[in-house]
């Protein structure tokens, strides 16, 4: 192979560059076409597959298959639905087709490909690249879409928090499945309403996917369920899981969305307090074939409405004066009681 035929030659990973005096580093955009020289010093990772393909060795350069772009600045136009801090941007940016959500974790990332989701760009700790057997074989699978690299710093500065797995994949999200192919085959619903909290959403999809529900409805009030904190609270369970939103357009909440629930055979549990409630261990809610538990919201609970609409009020009997749990926590415990 001869100097002619490579497309750049990189130097020291530390540049005089003012975009990298605070960080002492690159961004690397990876792609899998040409061939690049670099220094060892500059990128250890070349050793390692998926990153390496062909290695030789010229006048002391490591040679390797694959094409390198230093990205200028952070402000680089293919870093910014990282850098996008309201994630109700990236879900519109596609309007009127679905929009993006962004991933954080290798686990969380690999479920989400597993249930089909499409991945448009990858940002990596550059220290995952040389430990991660798991990062590999995604990347493999996936050779045509970019992955950038960058110490953990960088990325948390990037993110605008600080991160511990170092890896984030943006990603396109799905049209919505209707309420009927949501809830086919579906023994035990839950039934979220207006539940704004990302980290209660994350807990209780976790809770549904652990404790044998089958699949999950969000009102509109909700908060969204793909957001960065809910994802990752859930750890990724949201991909495991069938759901959909209940909106104006697939089935509005309560009145259609509780006759929907009806005619497909379903009982409804409002979990709640009130004068007619009854104990979440009675009998009466035992041996029931197709069931919808629904939970409300943080501060003021379910809605009148679906109280009075539901076949049961169900609590959870308590002691020392308590009288609610978390909405998280007591989904929990609803869950594994109903099963």
């Amino acid at each position: 192979m001869k100097p002619a035929a490579l497309s750049c030659i990189l130097a020291s990973s530390k540049r005089d560059t003012k975009q990298f005096d605070s960080y002492n580093s690159l961004i690397l955009k990876i792609d899998f076409n040409s061939t690049v020289t670099c220094s060892l010093q500059s990128l250890p990772f070349i050793h390692n597959p998926p990153f390496c393909r062909q290695v030789a060795r010229l006048d002391g350069l490591f040679i390797f298959t694959m094409s390198i772009k230093f990205i200028q600045d952070l402000d680089t136009p293919e870093l910014q639905i990282y850098l996008e801090r309201s994630e109700n941007r990236l879900r519109r940016i596609f309007e009127p087709e679905p929009g993006l959500f962004i991933a954080e974790s290798l686990n969380v990332i690999e479920r989400a490909l597993a249930a089909g989701y499409e991945p448009v760009s990858f940002l990596l700790e550059t220290k995952l690249t040389e430990s991660s057997e798991q990062l590999q074989k995604i990347l493999e699978q996936y050779p045509d879409v970019p992955a950038y690299l960058a110490p953990l710093d960088v990325i948390n500065h990037l993110v605008g928090y600080s991160m511990m797995r170092g890896a984030l994949c943006a990603m396109r999200r799905k049209h919505l499945p209707s309420l009927e192919e949501t809830c086919a085959g579906a023994r035990r619903l839950a039934v979220l309403e207006n539940v704004v909290n990302p980290i209660n959403i994350g807990a209780i999809v976790r809770s549904a996917a652990a404790m044998h529900v089958d699949a999950i409805l969000f009102t509109a009030g909700c908060s969204d369920p793909l957001y960065r904190r809910a994802i990752r609270v859930s750890m990724g369970t949201i991909f495991q899981i069938p759901w959909t939103i209940l909106n104006e357009k697939r089935c509005s909440w309560p009145e259609k969305g509780m006759a929907a629930l009806k005619e497909m055979g379903y009982m409804t549990a409002a979990m709640a307090l009130s004068d007619d409630s009854v104990s979440i261990d009675d009998p009466c809610l035992q041996g029931i074939e197709k069931l919808a538990i629904i939970l409300g919201s943080e501060g003021e609970g379910l809605l009148e409405e679906t109280i009075r609409m539901s076949d049961y009020t169900v609590k959870i009997p308590m002691s020392h004066g308590v009288d609610s749990l978390n909405v998280a926590a007591a989904s929990a415990v609803a869950f594994w009681q109903l099963r």
